[in-house]
């Protein structure tokens, strides 16, 4: 049995060793219910400030950006804050 776990481990870490770690991989938005990221190569591309707002607004909260790293692999940085006290309508979530 002993014999049969060793072979078993060993054509797994074989498979393992040939696959890429893909650990160069980073998506170009990414966030949670605090806040995210979204990377500076889309600045051109897309609305950044709508697809924060739209990001926020599932959670119900409003949207406050933070910095911008206007270089290559930059990235654009925002906060999820809740609605300020006396509003009395939620967010609204953007249409495309």
């Amino acid at each position: 049995m002993r014999m049969l776990g060793a072979a078993g481990l060993a054509v797994l870490s074989a498979v393992l060793s040939g696959t890429a770690a893909r650990a160069d991989i980073v998506p170009a938005f990414k966030g949670n219910d605090t806040g995210g990221i979204i990377s500076y190569n889309l600045v051109g591309v897309a609305d950044v400030r709508a697809m924060a707002i739209e990001h926020c607004a599932r959670y119900g909260k409003v949207v406050k950006l933070l910095g911008v790293q206007p270089n290559y692999g930059g990235y654009i940085s925002f906060s999820c804050r809740w609605v300020p006290y006396g509003a009395n309508e939620r967010p609204l979530r953007v249409g495309y």
